[in-house]
C-alpha cells in the first residue's frame, strides 16, 4: 500500500528557506474511520518519529484491503521546535518568539461562544450519526474563520499560523494520537480522558494519568473537548450518547532518545488500538489479552514530585520504574558549601508508597529544582 505524501509549508524564514511538515496518508479500499498520528510536537521528544517511521514501513507491506478507512501520519510535526538547540541539548518545549509551550496554543471550538445548549436541543430527536455530522460541520465552519484572520493584512502570530496547519489535518478524524516523551527520564504511559478507560487498554501500557481537568489548549484536549461538552449537554436533556471520537497523548520514555523498548511498546500498542477500532485488519491483532489488560490509572493528584531542599549533586537515586515504600531512601544529595565546612550528605525519604514515575536527567540541582516523581498506587 503506497501513501499519498503531502508537504505543507509552516514558516518562511528571513534567509529564504522554508520549514515544512510532511504528511503520509494511507487509504484503504473501503471507506471508514480516520486515525491521525503525529510526533515531535516538543523538540526534544523524538521517540515518536521512530514509532511513526516503523508504522509507515509496516503499512507499506499491507494491501489496501487490510485498511478500512484512513491513517494519517505526521512525523517531525514541529520543525521549529525540533531544530532548537542549546549547545548539544535539544530544548524545543517553548516557542522562542513568545515563550508559550508549543502544546498549550491550540484552537478550542468550545471557547468560541456558540450556543451549545440551543444546538443540543435542536438535535435531540436525531440519530447519533446525524448529530455527529451536524456538529462537525459547525466546528469546521468556525475553524475556517481562522484562515481569514491569517490571510488578513494584519496577519496573526506564528503560533496561530502553525496551529492552523496542524489542526486542519485532524478536525474530521475519529482518533487522534499525539506521541510525546518526558522532558526527563520516564516510564511509558498515556493520558486518558475519564470516559475512555476501556479503550485505553488497547495500548497495552501499564500506567495512565486520568484527565480530570483540562482547558482545551493542548492538542489532544482541543480535539476532544468540544465533543465531550456536547455529550454532557445532550445527557442533561436525557439523550445519552458517546461519539466515536477519542484522543490520546502517549508518553513514551525520555527526551532526546529513541529507547528501543519504548518504541516497540508504542508500535505494538498503536497497532493493537487501530485493530481494536476496526481500522487495521491484520493477523494477530487485536491481541487476545486486550480486554483483560490491567492499567494503573492515577489522577495528577496521585503524583508526588520531589524537589531539592538545597543545591547539590544527586547520588544513590532509586531506579526509574521501581516500587518504593513510604520511609524508604529515595536519593542522597551531596551538598557543598562556602562556610569552611566539609560537604554533607542529605538523605531524602519517600513520603508515600508508589512507582518511581519520572526522574531528572540532570543530577546537579539547585535548591528547589525537580528531582523525581512517584505515582501513588491504589492497592
Amino acid at each position: 500500500m503506497i501513501p499519498k505524501i503531502q508537504t505543507i509549508p509552516i514558516q518562511h524564514l528571513a534567509s529564504g528557506d522554508r520549514l515544512a511538515i510532511q504528511v503520509y496518508q494511507f487509504s484503504g479500499s473501503k471507506p471508514g474511520k480516520k486515525a491521525y498520528l503525529q510526533a515531535n510536537l516538543h523538540g526534544a521528544e523524538i521517540v515518536g518519529n521512530a514509532v511513526i517511521h516503523q508504522l509507515i514501513e509496516f503499512l507499506l507491506t499491507l494491501d489496501d484491503s487490510q485498511l478500512v478507512g484512513e491513517i494519517w501520519l505526521v512525523p517531525v510535526c514541529n520543525p521549529l521546535s525540533t531544530n532548537q538547540r542549546h549547545h548539544n541539548f535539544s530544548t524545543g518545549r517553548f516557542n522562542p518568539y513568545d515563550g508559550k509551550d508549543w502544546n498549550r496554543i491550540f484552537w478550542d471550538y468550545e471557547k468560541q461562544g456558540d450556543d451549545l445548549a440551543a444546538f443540543a436541543q435542536s438535535q435531540i430527536n436525531l440519530e447519533m450519526t446525524e448529530i455527529y455530522h451536524n456538529y462537525l460541520k459547525r466546528i469546521q465552519a468556525s475553524f475556517a474563520q481562522e484562515l481569514a484572520k491569517i490571510q488578513s493584512p494584519s496577519g496573526v502570530p506564528l503560533r496561530q499560523r502553525y496551529r492552523y496547519q496542524l489542526q486542519s489535518l485532524c478536525l474530521d478524524a475519529n482518533y487522534v494520537i499525539d506521541i510525546h516523551s518526558s522532558t526527563n527520564q520516564a516510564i511509558d504511559y498515556l493520558y486518558c480522558f475519564h470516559n475512555a478507560q476501556e479503550s485505553a487498554k488497547a495500548f497495552l501500557l501499564d500506567y495512565s494519568i486520568l484527565m480530570s481537568e483540562y482547558d482545551g489548549d493542548a492538542f489532544d484536549e482541543a480535539f476532544l473537548k468540544p465533543w465531550l461538552a456536547l455529550e454532557k449537554q445532550l445527557a442533561a436533556l436525557g439523550k445519552i450518547i458517546k461519539f466515536d471520537v477519542e484522543s490520546w497523548t502517549l508518553e513514551l520514555g525520555s527526551g532526546m532518545t529513541m529507547n528501543p523498548e519504548s518504541v516497540a511498546k508504542g508500535i505494538k500498542g498503536i497497532k493493537n488500538y487501530l485493530a481494536e477500532k476496526g481500522i487495521l485488519k491484520i493477523v494477530g491483532f487485536p491481541v487476545a489479552e486486550t480486554a483483560s489488560h490491567q492499567i494503573n490509572f492515577a489522577n495528577k493528584s496521585q503524583l508526588k514530585s520531589y524537589y531539592a531542599p538545597v543545591g547539590g549533586m544527586i547520588q544513590s537515586k532509586v531506579e526509574l520504574g521501581s516500587l518504593v515504600k513510604e520511609g524508604e531512601l529515595m536519593y542522597q544529595l551531596l551538598s557543598f558549601n562556602k562556610n569552611q565546612e566539609l560537604p554533607t550528605l542529605i538523605d531524602i525519604y519517600a513520603e508515600t508508597t508508589g512507582v518511581v514515575f519520572t526522574v531528572s536527567t540532570n543530577q546537579a540541582v539547585n535548591e528547589g529544582e525537580y528531582v523525581l516523581s512517584v505515582m501513588h498506587l491504589d492497592k
